[in-house]
């Protein structure tokens, strides 16, 4: 029998999406000689999914409600950003914990899920001295439960939560410490936008002219001609906000625009990696046409703390 290659098990973002999908053109393996098409569900009209492994009409309409959600959160009613942010940590932490399990480490998820939960509400309620009393709560917390439990795996699970809780709770958390400075509303709006082109643009890109594999081993469907995409637009939206709505130097978005590019794509290819470790395809199944919750905040991760950091230098500098 001749030898079939494995199909590869991660597919990633879809346009609109913060999540940085920078797709090259896949070639399918062959079907068996023979074989039957594989029929849809009965009863139900068989949709088949895009070029990107998504449903895009689901993709769309998810992400049309959770942008409509963080535009009322940062300009109409600031507790809903901060409950947005809260469930989406707690999720997270959920989702990280879950995916874990495949490889034997089991994270004490209540009190892990209720840290990630508090991280971003206290970030919002009493910014970084908050936080950081919420990362030490919540910490000591899980120690004390998972001491309290079975000793057999109670370092590998002690880590693993602290893993799961500053990769997720803590990192997001900085978008509410970004949120409470001058402008905030509009430079986390910037962040997300610059986070939401970069997906876009480098989909777009990738799909239609994607050749050469960024990190084959990793993540094979995100292409070096994606990423330039991804650049290229990123870089005209960090402009465009700079110069419209923070009233910066058209320099400073470009410059904002690149940075955050490379962070985004640095936090795409982290839970890449973790995925291709734990042998999943996606961390969750939370949001139809997307995966899960961290599957679509990945690069947002890496891109807020970025941003704080660059926001901040420019401050300093004015």
């Amino acid at each position: 029998m001749p030898h079939q290659r494995r199909p590869h098990q991660e597919t990633k973002a879809s346009p609109g999406t913060a999540g940085g999908a920078f797709s090259s053109r896949a070639r399918p393996a062959p079907a068996p000689a023979g074989a039957a098409p594989t029929p849809g569900p009965p009863g139900r009209r068989h949709t088949a999914p895009s070029r990107a492994g998504r449903n895009l009409p689901a993709a769309v309409g998810v992400a049309v409600v959770l942008i409509g959600t963080l535009l009322v959160g940062l300009f109409v009613q600031p507790l809903v950003l901060a409950l947005f942010a809260g469930t989406a940590a707690g999720i997270g932490v959920w989702e990280v914990g879950r995916s874990l399990r495949y490889r034997g480490i089991a994270i004490p998820r209540v009190p892990a899920v209720t840290a990630g939960v508090l991280m971003p509400l206290a970030a919002f309620a009493g910014g970084g001295e908050a936080l950081m009393m919420a990362v030490i709560v919540g910490l000591t917390l899980v120690i004390v439960w998972r001491a309290l439990g079975d000793r057999d795996g109670m370092i590998l699970s002690i880590m693993g939560s602290v893993f799961a809780l500053v990769w997720v709770g803590f990192l997001l958390s900085i978008a509410l410490l970004l949120y409470h400075t001058e402008a905030g509303p509009l430079k986390v709006l910037t962040v997300i936008l610059l986070a939401i082109g970069s997906d876009t643009c480098g989909y777009a890109v990738g799909v239609v002219w994607g050749r050469h594999p960024m990190a084959p081993r990793i993540s094979p469907k995100k292409s070096w001609e994606g990423f330039a995409g991804s650049l290229g637009g990123s870089v005209v939206i960090g402009v465009l906000c700079a110069v419209l709505l923070l009233d910066h130097a058209w320099w400073e978005g470009a410059v904002l625009a690149g940075v955050l590019v490379l962070a985004a794509t640095l936090g795409d290819f982290s839970e890449s990696m973790v995925k291709r470790e734990l042998g999943i395809k996606d961390m969750g199944t939370l949001l139809p046409g997307h995966g899960g919750v961290m599957d679509r905040i990945d690069s947002i991760l890496f891109a807020v703390p970025a941003g704080y950091l660059l926001f901040e230098l420019f401050a300093a500098g004015a």
